[in-house]
C-alpha cells in the first residue's frame, strides 16, 4: 500500500510561495525583455527572453524542492466507520432560518 500523503505532502504556503517566484520571475523577464528588445528593435529578444525566464521559472516551482514542502498539512488518523449506515429517518431533520 502506497501512501499518497507522503509521497505527495500538501503545503499551501510552499504553494503560495512557488507561485509568487513564478510571477515574479516571468514579470522581470517580460519586462527586461520588452526593454531590450525595444533597444534593438528586435522583437525577437523579447520573445527569446521571456521564453528564458519562463523555463527558469518552471525549472524552480515545478520540481517538489525541500523549501515548498516546510510547512505539510497535518492529517487526522484513519477512523473506522461503523458497519449500521444511518437511516434517512434516524437523522433530525433540518431547521432553516425564518427570513
Amino acid at each position: 500500500v502506497i501512501d499518497k500523503k507522503s509521497l505527495f505532502p500538501q503545503d499551501y504556503k510552499g504553494q503560495k510561495l512557488a507561485e509568487q517566484i513564478f510571477q515574479g520571475i516571468i514579470l522581470v523577464s517580460a519586462i527586461i525583455g520588452f526593454i531590450y528588445g525595444y533597444i534593438t528593435e528586435q522583437f525577437g529578444w523579447t520573445v527569446y527572453i521571456v521564453m528564458a525566464g519562463f523555463a527558469l521559472s518552471c525549472l524552480l516551482t515545478l520540481p517538489p524542492w525541500p523549501m515548498y514542502r516546510r510547512n505539510p498539512l497535518k492529517w487526522l488518523p484513519v477512523q473506522e466507520s461503523g458497519t449500521e449506515e444511518k437511516k434517512p429517518a434516524d437523522r433530525k431533520p433540518k431547521r432553516h432560518a425564518k427570513s
